[in-house]
């Protein structure tokens, strides 16, 4: 049971007839942990896609334009497993943000059976959202994607299609993460190639495709050996024709450069939610009022699985699991309710030993 201040309570009802039980479905059976989740959400679905799309044209742009054409082995390899190891982390970390819970409420338990079975006291009081028919406990949010009140939810970001809440924040903070560091390298080994092919290939190639007719005449050049490929000393910039290879990694080179500021700035906002234990969204209703934050370590090792270790890293780790609030956790204390909202009459304030008291929230 919490205590909380009266002034964020409104239409505050005292009858059991208020929850509406012939609209709230009983909550269905608990699953396992680590049922899969999924939103079936038109633009979430889309964007995810999107998501897959650019990560796996990077990775196209990066094998077969810049590193299997190279010929320094060396530096093809190493570039090779850094940024597919990246890529791949990537992915999981996408793949666990989107399908994993992110602490939705049960949905339904609003009934007035549970509520009764609360034995509520005077100046005892419970959250109902109206849209999911849930008791909604301290720090959870209704979302309108997913239909679902989530524990501590930041936000829902269409990138993953899913909320980001207690039990996927991790996950989330991995993926741009992961994001941000394949878009780095990236724009390095692209800063590199290009810079490699202006000053050996290509400049060979355009001096020799360049000469006109009185050049090829002194050269002693007959117009059937200039339409021969011709042989470049140098190491060969990529398979593909200049103009084309310029397109690719001219794309690339937007992409990452999008990329990496958008995901280092969500990196940084996520983990500064985790070290002040505070989401975005109680970050915005707070506004200027001070609040009480718990220890960051500790919330950090809570985020991300227990003390530091390499687990944190890992998209296929999971965080800590979160205590599943009983019922009396459900259950908040009023400090005062004489500055509260009601829509009863005042006659029925005698009643207040039997009564319920809900709120809409």
């Amino acid at each position: 049971m919490m205590l909380i201040p009266t002034h964020h309570f409104r239409n505050i009802e005292r009858k059991p007839e208020y929850l509406q039980p012939e609209k709230c479905v009983p909550p269905p059976y608990p699953g396992p942990v680590g049922t899969m989740w999924f939103i079936r959400d038109g633009c979430g679905i889309a964007c995810a896609i999107v998501t897959w799309f650019l990560v796996l044209y990077a990775e196209f742009v990066v094998l077969f334009v810049m590193l299997i054409p190279s010929r320094d082995y060396v530096y093809s390899i190493i570039n090779g497993i850094v940024f597919n190891l990246l890529a791949f982390l990537a992915l999981a970390s996408h793949c666990r943000a989107m399908l994993t819970d992110p602490g939705a409420v049960p949905k339904g338990n609003a009934t007035k059976e549970f509520i009764e079975s609360l034995q509520l006291k005077p100046g005892q009081v419970v959250y109902k959202c109206p849209k999911c028919c849930s008791i909604k406990p301290d720090r959870a949010h209704h979302c309108s994607v997913c239909k679902r009140c989530i524990r501590k939810m930041d936000h829902h970001c269409p990138w993953v299609n899913n909320c980001v809440g207690e039990n996927n924040q991790k996950y989330f903070v991995l993926f741009t993460m992961y994001i941000a560091l394949i878009s780095l390298h990236a724009l390095i080994m692209v800063g590199f190639h290009f810079l490699h092919c202006f000053e050996e290939d290509w400049t060979n190639l355009l001096k020799a495709y360049g000469l006109n007719r009185e050049e090829m005449a002194e050269a002693g050049i007959s117009l059937h050996e200039k339409m021969q490929p011709l042989k470049v000393s140098s190491t060969e910039c990529s398979s593909f024709s200049p103009p084309t290879t310029v397109i690719l990694l001219i794309l690339l080179c937007f992409e990452g450069l999008l990329f990496l500021i958008f995901t280092s700035v969500m990196f940084g906002t996520q983990v500064h939610s985790i070290c002040t234990d505070e989401t975005g969204i109680e970050r915005l209703q707070r506004k200027n009022q001070p609040r009480e934050h718990t220890g960051s370590w500790q919330s950090v090792k809570e985020t991300f699985g227990g003390d530091f270790s390499l687990n944190w890293f890992n998209p296929f780790s999971r965080p800590c699991q979160p205590e599943i609030p009983s019922d009396k956790d459900l259950v908040r204390q009023v400090t005062s309710l004489s500055d509260t909202e009601t829509t009863e009459d005042p006659s029925e304030e005698t009643k207040e030993e039997d009564c319920v008291e809900v709120i809409d929230e």
